[in-house]
């Protein structure tokens, strides 16, 4: 495999990382929704993991390939996973709960 062909190769493997990633951020925010008293937001937050696993069903398709082009099958485990966002200081104009 060739330097081009190997870099095209990593910038496959960290988009799909950071598509991962950002299905586990948005997946984790759907799951507050679904504590809301607002049945509408409840309800978005249903939706919103219903397509969140569809995507994610996608990425597992996109982690096969690397693996089977890289030679080193990866397994969905072994993707990191952001399983929390913690804000270190709250964003000015935000309330804060």
């Amino acid at each position: 495999m060739d330097s081009r062909e190997q870099q095209l190769l990593e910038l496959l493997s960290l988009t799909a990382r950071t598509l991962t990633h950002l299905t586990a951020s948005m997946t984790s925010m759907s799951f507050e929704l679904l504590r809301s008293d607002d049945e509408t937001v409840a309800t978005a937050g249903r939706r919103m993991i219903d397509r969140m696993a569809t995507i994610s069903s996608g990425l597992d398709e996109h982690w096969k390939l690397i693996g089977e082009l890289t030679g080193v099958p990866i397994a969905q485990e072994e993707v990191e996973t952001v399983l929390e966002i913690q804000m270190q200081a709250p964003v000015p104009g935000l309330p804060v709960r």
